[in-house]
C-alpha cells in the first residue's frame, strides 16, 4: 500500500489535470464555442484528461479523482473510511488550484471578465445551458454519477481489465459530459463543481450544494447495489481463499 500522503499528492494532482484540461477546454476556446461545436470538444478533453491521468498516476492512488467515486468505493468496502475525508480534500485542493490556474489564464485574453463568462460553472434554470430546471438537474447528475460510480467499482473487481480500464471508464466519462453538458454544464464530480464555483461565486455559489448532492447520492448508491449484489459472493471467495 502507497502512503496516504503519496496517495493524496496524486488525487490531488490527477484532480487537478481533470480540471485543467476538461473545463480549459471550455474557459480557453470561447471562439469553438460561440461556434456551437464545444459539447463533443470538452466531452472528449475530459475524457482524455482522466485517461492519461489514469494510466500515469491510477496504479498509486486508485485513479478516482472525484469525491463521488471515493464515496461510492467506500460504501461497497473497497476503500477504508479512515482514507475518505482525506482523499475528498485533496481533490477539492486540486480542482481549486487548477481552477485558480484557469483565472490567471484566461485573464490574459482582452475582455475576459469571471464574472461574466461563467467560467465553466455548473448551473441549472437560467444558469443551464438550455435552460433546463432544478429537477432535471438533478436526475441527470444523480444518473449518470451513479452509472459512472458502477463502471469504476466493476472494473476495479475485473483484475484482468486492469491494462483497459482507464480507457472504458474514459469513455464513460466522455459518453458522461456529452449527455449532462447541455443541462448542467457537466459536473458529476463535486470536486470540479467547487473549483469554478468559488472563483465565479454568486450564482455558482449558490447552486453548488445540488452538485454535491446528485453525485454523492449516486455514488453512495452505486456503493450500496454493488456491495449487495457482491457481499455474499465476495465472503464466499475470501473463505475459499480466492482473490475478489
Amino acid at each position: 500500500m502507497v502512503a496516504l500522503g503519496k496517495r493524496l499528492l496524486i488525487e490531488g494532482i490527477g484532480t487537478a489535470w481533470l480540471v485543467l484540461v476538461g473545463c480549459g477546454s471550455v474557459v480557453l476556446n470561447t471562439g469553438a464555442l460561440q461556434q456551437g461545436y464545444g459539447v463533443l470538444d470538452v466531452s472528449i478533453a475530459f475524457g482524455l484528461a482522466y485517461i492519461t491521468a489514469a494510466y500515469v498516476l491510477g496504479n498509486h492512488s486508485g485513479a478516482h479523482f472525484n469525491p463521488a467515486v471515493t464515496v461510492g468505493f467506500t460504501v461497497a468496502q473497497r476503500f477504508p473510511v479512515r482514507d475518505l475525508l482525506p482523499y475528498i480534500a485533496a481533490q477539492i485542493l486540486g480542482a481549486t488550484l487548477a481552477a485558480a490556474l484557469l483565472v490567471y489564464l484566461a485573464s490574459g485574453r482582452p475582455g475576459f471578465e469571471l464574472g461574466v463568462s461563467e467560467f465553466a460553472a455548473n448551473g441549472f434554470g437560467e444558469h443551464s445551458p438550455a435552460d433546463y430546471q432544478l429537477h432535471a438537474a438533478f436526475v441527470v447528475e444523480f444518473v449518470l454519477s451513479f452509472m459512472f460510480v458502477v463502471t469504476n467499482l466493476l472494473l476495479a473487481r475485473r483484475r484482468n481489465l486492469r491494462l483497459v480500464a482507464p480507457l472504458v471508464v474514459g469513455a464513460c466519462l466522455t459518453v458522461v459530459y456529452l449527455i449532462s453538458i447541455p443541462v448542467t454544464n457537466g459536473s458529476v464530480n463535486p470536486a470540479r463543481s467547487t473549483g469554478q464555483a468559488l472563483f465565479v461565486g454568486d450564482w455558482a455559489l449558490d447552486q453548488l450544494w445540488l452538485f454535491w448532492a446528485a453525485p454523492m447520492s449516486g455514488g453512495v448508491a452505486a456503493g450500496a447495489l454493488l456491495s449487495l449484489l457482491h457481499g455474499k459472493s465476495d465472503t464466499a471467495a475470501a473463505a475459499r481463499g480466492e482473490a475478489v
